[in-house]
């Protein structure tokens, strides 16, 4: 099978890390092709920029229109029900893969993101998911996303310091990494402290692979329905459907 991996964001060195950690738990026969738009901003923290992150997301699936399914490759699944109006395919956002997986493997689950501003959007996902009431907290590093690329930064330290503190306080039994930037972190993070430490890109794939062979599409009846024929204005009129 093919998978498109698409990171929102236009920070290539971001993508290639996100694709090796895909690559590191694909199935032999399982493709994978990582991409990110060449428009939008460098990092997705917050409502703000992810309302510019979403034309280049599309854009990028709409390149690929054959792929066996497409997965979102930013925490905050940035555009995942607009991404599912486009396609039949399975796309799944590392957010909901993670928060998913970890309601597997924990009776409460801890979430540690980047910066305090995401907080507020992964709470509503949670939400939306039904899964608030398996989260014990979501909590800040207080990272910005592009520390996480930056050689000999402190954000390793600083993600620690906070997942010690989900299982001291809140009484996290596993914990889900908020961002796709810290999935090269999981495994030494999850040897440190002793617990299940989920990345969501690693989730994510594994989601995409059993879905397909499944056979499982996305549903084209009601909200994830193929978006209308008419013609969009201006900046936008390539976008139309």
């Amino acid at each position: 099978m093919r998978i498109l991996v698409v990171n929102p964001n236009t920070t290539a060195s971001m993508t290639d890390k996100i694709a090796a950690a895909c690559m590191r738990v694909a199935a032999p026969g399982t493709e994978i092709v990582a991409v990110n738009p060449l428009d939008g901003p460098p990092s997705i923290e917050g409502y703000f920029d992810e309302v510019f992150a979403v034309p280049g997301l599309i854009a990028e699936m709409r390149k690929a229109p054959d792929m066996d399914a497409y997965v979102i490759a930013c925490f905050d699944d940035t555009g995942l029900d607009a991404a599912r109006c486009i396609t039949d395919a399975p796309v799944i956002g590392i957010g909901e893969a993670a928060f998913h997986m970890a309601s597997l493997v924990a009776g409460r689950f801890g979430v540690v993101t980047t910066l305090a501003r995401s907080v507020p959007a992964i709470e509503h996902n949670l939400g939306k998911y039904g899964l608030a009431t398996r989260c014990a907290r979501v909590r800040a590093s207080e990272v910005p996303v592009l520390e996480l690329e930056r050689p000999g930064s402190q954000a390793y330290h600083a993600i620690s310091a906070e997942i010690a503190r989900a299982i001291a306080d809140d009484h996290a039994e596993a914990i889900v990494l908020g961002c796709a930037g810290m999935t090269d972190l999981a495994d030494r993070l999850s040897s440190e402290h002793g617990l299940p430490v989920l990345d969501g890109v690693a989730c994510a794939v594994k989601l995409t692979e059993g879905l397909v062979s499944l056979g499982a599409r996305t549903s084209k009846l009601g909200g994830y329905a193929s978006p209308r024929s008419k013609s969009f204005a201006g900046l936008f009129a390539p976008a139309s459907p």
